[in-house]
């Protein structure tokens, strides 16, 4: 059984990538993700007392997942199992979980089980731990790139604690490349390469927070060189080719990035939804779909602080639409940046809201008579109609209620004193005071 289980990562023969050689071996060590393992966080405390609980442990590729797992492996007094729900069936799974219950029935030892991409084990994989971690036979360190809240059964997410780590800043990898070139014993230090931080940052760039692709690119791009060899980016572009864009349409990143967009819109930053706009476009994303978002955008966060913005926003629509991808990011961008430069009213929404909110409470509101429809028969009979005052013979305005009766005094509409709604309100204001006068 040990030898089909057991993890040992003590031996790293000499042939292993250099992001495995490099893999921190304590909690020290890791770095960029002190909010979940440093020494002020729950995790470390838990991990230094040998009482860590079950964890999932969620983010995005090479952000220390594996890692984090492993150093548990060294620093616990339990058997530690690694399974990969790639590759590891549900009798496989049995055999660890049976085996977890006699450990610790009769020898007291308590197995920690990590199962890497746990997202892919389908409803009866994850229920067959359930009752495991319940009782605590096993302490589960799961490990996903996805949102556990869609992919992990409720069940089975209540019983463990959610460890989000993010994806390395440059900063981070930074630090790791330099230290990678400078390691005689597990990195490239015997060769005595030279890196100027320009050149790290394009090998950051290019692995967008995945430290992994970047050790890989890094010794890839070093291997081209001779020992004492300088590393330039000619070196890291030829072996890392095209770019590689991170954008999964169905997935979190897509969620983030739309989120990130319509937020840059509303918060008038031109620069960063351009940014976020780009990144959609180069996703792969469809004309329609970003085009929604930005009408949207129009008639939310601008709305009659300037009514044109509604109007550009439909015609980049229009024109995206007719003239497909490359060009029609320029209306899409010219929308986009109208709308970041546009006075700001959140008025339409928030009325709508409000009035809708209301509705939803009740069903059966009163319409006043004197507003009912009196084309049908015998409906004058009833008073319908009766009493209503037509605008136009009072000048296009006249005091009269429309609301009804058991909403007197309600106010939906809170104007913003913002661009042209101010002026609407304005002459509004005016034109009903001179009405009464």
């Amino acid at each position: 059984m040990d030898s089909l289980f057991d993890y040992n990562d003590d031996i790293r023969p000499s042939y292993a990538p250099l992001a495995d050689r490099m893999r921190p071996e304590s909690l020290n060590e890791i770095i960029g993700q002190d909010h979940a393992v440093g020494p002020d966080s729950f995790l470390y405390h838990m991990i230094q007392r040998d009482t860590i609980p079950s964890i999932l442990l969620f983010g995005p590729p090479g952000c220390g997942k594996t890692t984090i797992a492993s150093v548990i492996a060294k620093m616990t007094q339990s058997r530690f199992i690694k399974l990969n729900a790639t590759s590891s069936g549900a009798k496989e799974l049995r055999d660890v979980l049976e085996q977890a219950k006699i450990d610790l029935t009769y020898y007291q030892k308590r197995t920690i089980l990590f199962i890497d991409e746990i997202h892919r084990f389908n409803k009866g994989q994850q229920d067959l731990l359930l009752p495991y971690v319940e009782d605590g036979t096993i302490i589960l360190i799961g490990a996903t790139t996805e949102n556990p809240y869609f992919e992990i059964n409720r069940p089975l997410l209540s019983r463990v604690r959610i460890i989000h780590l993010n994806a390395l800043s440059e900063a981070a990898e930074l630090t790791i490349l330099r230290k990678a070139i400078a390691d005689s014993n597990k990195g490239l230090g015997s060769f005595a390469y030279k890196a100027e931080d320009s050149v790290l940052k394009l090998i950051c760039s290019y692995a967008s927070g995945d430290i992994r692709m970047a050790l890989n690119l890094l010794e890839q791009a070093s291997s081209l060189l001779p020992i004492k060899g300088d590393l330039t980016e000619k070196e890291v572009k030829e072996v890392a080719g095209e770019h590689i864009i991170v954008y999964d349409k169905n997935r979190d990143y897509h969620y983030d990035v739309v989120s990130a967009f319509i937020k840059s819109m509303r918060g008038s930053d031109p620069d960063a939804a351009l940014h976020y706009l780009s990144r959609m476009i180069e996703g792969g994303e469809k004309t329609s779909f970003i085009s929604r978002r930005i009408i949207i955008s129009a008639a939310e966060d601008v709305g009659l602080a300037d009514p044109m913005a509604l109007q550009i926003a439909v015609s980049a629509a229009q024109a995206a639409e007719m003239i497909g991808f490359p060009e029609a990011r320029i209306p899409l961008a010219e929308a986009v940046i109208y709308i970041c430069l546009a006075p700001k009213s959140n008025s339409a929404i928030q009325g709508i809201e409000m009035a809708s909110m209301e509705e939803r409470t009740r069903h059966n509101w009163s319409i006043p008579d004197w507003l009912r429809d009196t084309h049908y028969a015998g409906t004058k009979n009833l008073g319908y109609g009766k009493g209503y005052l037509y605008p136009h013979d009072f000048g296009g305005w006249v005091e009269q209620q429309y609301i009804p009766d058991e909403l007197k005094g309600h106010i939906y509409y809170h104007p913003v004193n913002n661009g042209h709604e101010a002026e609407l309100v304005r002459r509004w204001n005016q034109f009903r005071k001179n009405k009464e006068e």
